[in-house]
């Protein structure tokens, strides 16, 4: 008999290159799609798409940790070849998150007029409007409710092709269809959330049918209470680490949603939208090596799982950290590029520096998070996020008030220098201690002095050059991937561990 799914050969490379694939066309897909969104929508009707993607990550406090529950036990009942519990569990899980699904569509129903009224700050954009869009985020939003669980089914299994395979293509169609409607049928938010409705709920179904394809059903499956109470603890672990999370990651655009006009908010969403392009790393690797951990950590191998751990936040930094900085020193020249307005290049730019930096920082983070995840520790992280909150709550609220959009960007980056201090310290004094130095330093500490003298080089050489966006860009990026080479040439300890844990080899069948 041969391995199970999960642990065959080659799988974690297969899903990393399958994740980037999907990340990255989800990414590219997305900022392409955005100046055409000015175009037919305008900056006020942008502002309200961003909204939605804040209260959409709300919700997200409804989930409770239960996807990446899911996730993590999978991944275990794959390790012991038990996947009969597993299919118990997702039945069980489903029943939740599709009654989920449907109250938040009434609640989102019921509060879409007192939002609209008392939230938001719409400039030429109609009330009425306002109230109808609101009210069709919850349907979207419920609509696409499920489809994280079935994901964390499909991932635990390291089916990350499959999975990345269907998001690639509904991201397509909600993307692009939504273009030839907004050009064709309807110039209006409504018609564009009408179309994100539609295709959330064939993705839920599609990924639904797929996760059962691939984990199997069995007959007479029911609700099972039990399967619940089972994971409870750990998923009580996860949902108050998700709370937490939220708070530090979407307070920023709550308080700036409030604050400033839907104008104003739509360039810090705009700003938001680029750096999110930083996460085309970070999410394939996260989904990758996370169900790998769980399944060394289950089988007791410390000494690969320290190997992996270590060169996978080696390899996120010497490349992460680059992109970066070339991002944050040329936002002015990305933005004026990317859309050819210069007025907004100029407003925009310094939010996205801001916002580089802070999301940079968070990306290494991941890892440590994956380790705590995959040894059963969610109060780990659920300390470290109350532990910052006391400091990010007034200091967001602070920096809102007084600076408004930059203020939200530069409480980021505070943030998330305090997180990678403190998150290392509290991470290994539960889990591999004694690395916890050597990580900070060597592992995230000597990728990000490089990428801090590549900073210099581009601010000093590179952006007085009176040369046009598009010249310096190439010359930002030439530089930066130059970099990223020379730092991963320069070690070997990175062919070494590569080899031992991700080049595919022969095994017995």
């Amino acid at each position: 008999m041969g391995p199970p799914p999960a642990s065959r050969p080659g799988a974690l490379t297969r899903n990393i290159a399958a994740g980037l694939a999907s990340s990255a066309w989800t990414a590219l897909l997305g900022l392409a799609v955005v100046p055409l969104y000015l175009k037919y929508l305008g900056l006020e009707a942008y502002g309200l798409i961003g909204f939605f993607a804040t209260t959409q990550a709300l919700f997200q406090v409804l989930d409770m940790g239960l996807a990446q529950t899911m996730n993590r036990e999978i991944a275990r009942c794959a390790a012991a070849d038990d996947l009969p519990q597993g299919r118990r569990l997702l039945h069980s899980l489903a029943v939740v998150y599709w009654a989920a699904a449907a109250a938040i569509a009434l609640l989102m129903l019921l509060l879409g007029p007192w939002i609209a009224d008392h939230w938001l700050k719409p400039g030429r954009v109609q009330r009425e409007s306002v109230t109808h869009a609101v009210v069709l985020m919850g349907a979207v939003i419920a609509c696409r409710w499920p489809i994280s669980l079935y994901q964390g089914a499909l991932n635990g299994l390291q089916r990350l092709a499959l999975s990345s395979a269907v998001a690639v293509g509904m991201t397509t169609l909600a993307s692009g269809g939504a273009i030839v409607v907004l050009m064709f049928v309807s110039r209006t938010i409504e018609a564009f959330f009408i179309w994100q409705a539609v295709v959330g709920l064939i993705y839920a179904l599609t990924i639904r049918s797929l996760s059962w394809t691939v984990l199997g059903r069995s007959a007479g499956l029911r609700f099972d209470r039990q399967q619940l109470q089972r994971v409870w603890g750990y998923s009580l672990g996860m949902g108050g680490i998700a709370i937490s999370a939220l708070v530090f990651t979407q307070l920023d655009k709550a308080l700036l949603s409030k604050l400033l006009g839907l104008a104003d908010f739509g360039r810090y969403v705009l700003a938001s939208t680029i750096v999110a392009g930083l996460y085309v790393l970070v999410t394939p690797l996260f989904n990758a090596v996370y169900p790998r951990f769980s399944q060394l950590v289950a089988l007791g191998d410390s000494v690969q799982l320290t190997d992996l751990y270590r060169l996978g936040t080696r390899l996120l930094s010497s490349v992460l950290f680059p992109i970066a900085v070339v991002l944050a020193v040329l936002a002015r020249e990305v933005i004026a590029f990317w859309t050819g307005n210069e007025q907004l290049a100029g407003a925009v730019a310094p939010l996205v520096a801001l916002l580089s930096a802070g999301s940079a920082l968070h990306g290494v983070m991941y890892f440590p998070f994956a380790l705590q995840l995959a040894y059963g520790l969610p109060r780990v992280a659920l300390t470290i996020n109350l532990v910052l909150l006391v400091v990010q709550v007034p200091l967001v609220i602070t920096c809102a008030y007084s600076m408004g959009a930059l203020g939200g960007a530069l409480s980021w980056l505070v943030l998330h220098v305090l997180y990678l201090l403190l998150g290392t310290w509290l991470t290994h004094r539960q889990v591999l201690p004694g690395i916890g130095r050597k990580w900070l330093l060597l592992d995230v500490g000597v990728p990000l002095c490089v990428a801090l003298l590549l900073a210099a080089v581009l601010r000093y050489a590179v952006v007085p050059l009176e040369w046009p966006p598009a010249l310096k860009l190439l010359t930002g990026a030439a530089l930066g991937v130059t970099v990223i080479a020379a730092e991963i040439a320069t070690s070997p300890r990175m062919y070494s561990v590569l080899a031992r844990n991700i080049r595919p080899r022969t095994s017995p069948m």
